[in-house]
């Protein structure tokens, strides 16, 4: 399975300039982290051949929220949410993405 993270900026949460390059960046960072240290088993998770795409977001301006924006097995979903949740992280539950909600 191939996992991508991306970190979304929200035009909503609006820090202090001179955070706004730390926060984006900091956001990068997680993202990668997410993707290649904490997700790394679910390359190995059948199909193989499939996709997973994960958005990440603060919800404010020290929490991170997660989405999971296309549909996968409920096996991968459960990893996501456990590892997110160890993390600290929230599902995204907001109307934001609506294009992508499936709730």
């Amino acid at each position: 399975m191939t996992i991508t993270v991306l970190p979304i900026v929200e035009p909503d949460i609006k820090p202090a300039e001179p955070l706004v390059k730390v926060m984006n960046d900091q956001l990068a960072v997680l993202a990668r982290e997410l993707q290649d240290l904490h997700l790394k088993d679910l390359e190995l998770m059948e199909p193989l051949f499939e996709d997973i795409v994960i958005y990440i977001s603060y919800y404010n301006k020290q929490g991170i929220r997660w989405k999971i924006v296309n549909d996968v097995p409920e096996a991968a979903i459960a990893e996501v949410a456990s590892q997110c949740d160890k993390l600290g992280y929230v599902r995204w539950k907001t109307a934001t993405l609506n294009a992508f909600n499936r709730d």
